[in-house]
């Protein structure tokens, strides 16, 4: 998926204001303007379109994660080589913001119309190295984003 598009879909789902969103990149280190932000916003056709890169949609992703649970303190045991951002690393990094469970990751593909076994969702999440991991397709991310666009929008 575009990482814009990534992004975008997140604001959208958790209804994500300019202000919070500069904060959001902010808690992972990164100073953002308005007109910035706004260019990362727009679609690719549009004028002014900005690529939103795999570091900077990290760090927002790593933002998310501060936002809703809070800045954590890291023993330096537990620091660890980053990853390349993938789909299982978007999907992972946003379970985690969301403090989700595999049932709430399960329902919230539902939602979407999309149904996913337990295993086939752990298997997102184990290391690559493991033979019963498996990569998250674009599809399967797009559904999981708009799933989160019914759970949290349509709440109301």
């Amino acid at each position: 998926m575009i990482n814009n598009d990534v992004l975008r879909r997140v604001r959208y789902a958790l209804e994500l204001k300019d202000p919070t969103m500069i904060e959001i990149f902010a808690l992972s280190g990164v100073e953002m303007s308005r007109d910035e932000l706004l260019k990362l916003l727009k679609k690719d056709n549009e004028a002014d379109f900005v690529a939103l890169n795999n570091k900077l949609l990290e760090q927002f992703l790593d933002g998310l994660i501060i936002y809703r649970r809070g800045r954590q303190e890291n023993s330096p045991a537990q620091e660890k080589k980053p990853e390349p951002l993938t789909n299982n690393t978007i999907l992972k990094k946003l379970r985690i913001a969301l403090e989700f469970k595999e049932e709430d990751m399960l329902n919230t593909l539902k939602l979407a119309d999309f149904e996913l076994s337990k295993g086939e969702l752990s298997s997102f999440f184990r290391q690559k190295g493991h033979k019963h991991h498996r990569e998250c397709g674009d599809q399967i991310l797009r559904n999981f984003l708009q799933g989160l666009t019914i759970r949290f929008r349509e709440q109301d």
